[in-house]
């Protein structure tokens, strides 16, 4: 009797609690249910860094998604990528800014409403940004962005040597001058040198010339060199100067204690530009645009400039005084500090010309000659 009674209140106290159990389920707001379902897969084509959990996470957490990142490296690589997939392969897609209208020309991107992003923040030189709008349709967002010069080591080199590209040709650095791999950094660095005051918008004689100067630097070139590479070649001293980068990889190594740096030199600098579109036919074009309007708030556009990967400016100026109040010492670093002087000035001095993609030649052309001094 004792057994079966004990057996009675045991089941009564189940189905009671089971029961609570239940309702309170079914009390729950729909909100946090959701923390019970499989995230949903977004899809994002970009540089690596840009998905990974110190960028994303937060976004992943709130809107429970999960971002399955496909990484490149150089916009060539990019186009190719998305022309061999299918449409709707990617939802997200960061792009540099110079391939925005060769995505668009293709019918790779979607178009997007200007309202739903940030440009009132941001800074005015960025608010409508060249080759992002195409007859007054938006179709990718400025997202972040650098400055390429003469990255160099600071125990082999001095800055003052630095201040010149034509450091690259110093006898003490034959050998031990690298290339990022990718012809229009490169190129519209040498292309500054030589004079041209819109270094990719040449005559066939500038090119020329151009080409002509590049060549002499083979015999100092000691390799070319991936996102990787180009990391661990300047960390190691396998090379003491690189062309074709800046503060985005010698940032990331000085902070670790690496003794690089980078700097505009007298001819000046190229941009670097950052932006993303949503996918021509994706189907989650709604969380796609979350995903854009969170790293364009104040918020994202930190997560931005912190970067693990590689760091970056940032365009939007609520962006930069929330960046001072949580990581001063980058924002200082990075020269991104309202009130003072900083980074604008540089574009507003007119040392920083925007990498684009050749004018008076294709693009072919360029890669080309690219194809032929590495094989030399």
């Amino acid at each position: 009797m004792t057994n079966t009674s004990s057996a009675r209140s045991t089941r009564r106290q189940f189905l009671k609690t089971t029961g609570a159990l239940g309702g309170a389920m079914l009390a729950t707001p729909l909100l946090s249910r959701r923390a019970f379902a499989a995230p949903t897969e977004i899809t994002m084509l970009a540089w690596y860094g840009h998905a990974e959990p110190d960028v994303v996470a937060d976004f992943e957490a709130e809107h429970n998604v999960k971002f399955k990142p496909k990484y490149y490296t150089g916009g060539d690589n990019m186009l190719g990528l998305i022309a061999q997939s299918p449409p709707g392969t990617f939802d997200i897609i960061l792009s540099d800014a110079e391939y925005v209208q060769q995505l668009n020309a293709a019918g790779y991107i979607e178009a997007l409403d200007p309202k739903d992003y940030p440009f009132d923040d941001y800074f005015p030189e960025f608010q409508k940004f060249a080759g992002h709008w195409q007859d007054g349709t938006l179709y990718s967002v400025f997202t972040r962005f650098g400055f390429l010069g003469v990255a160099y080591n600071t125990e082999a080199i001095t800055e003052k040597e630095a201040m010149t590209y034509n450091v690259f040709w110093n006898e003490k650095l034959k050998g031990k001058v690298g290339h990022f791999d990718w012809h229009l950094p490169n190129l519209g660095e040498i292309s500054l040198l030589n004079g041209n005051a819109a270094p990719f918008d040449i005559d066939a004689t500038a090119f020329e010339k151009l080409r002509e100067k590049t060549t002499t630097l083979r015999p100092q070139i000691g390799g070319f060199f991936d996102y990787g590479g180009t990391f661990s070649s300047l960390q190691n001293g396998q090379m003491l100067a690189m062309a074709g980068i800046g503060d985005w990889i010698t940032g990331t190594l000085e902070k670790n204690g690496a003794k690089v740096r980078s700097v505009i030199p007298a001819e000046g600098g190229l941009q670097w530009t950052e932006s993303f579109s949503i996918g021509r036919g994706s189907s989650k074009a709604d969380i796609a645009k979350k995903w854009i309007q969170y790293i364009t708030s104040a918020k994202g556009q930190v997560k931005s400039a912190n970067m693990a990967a590689y760091p970056a400016l940032i365009p939007n100026q609520k962006g930069w005084e929330l960046l001072a109040k949580e990581t001063p010492e980058e924002a200082k670093r990075q020269g991104m500090l309202l009130n003072e002087s900083n980074v604008m000035d540089l574009i507003r001095s007119g040392r920083i010309h925007y990498r684009q993609l050749p004018i008076q030649q294709g693009l072919e052309d360029w890669n080309d000659f690219w194809s032929d001094y590495k094989g030399a």
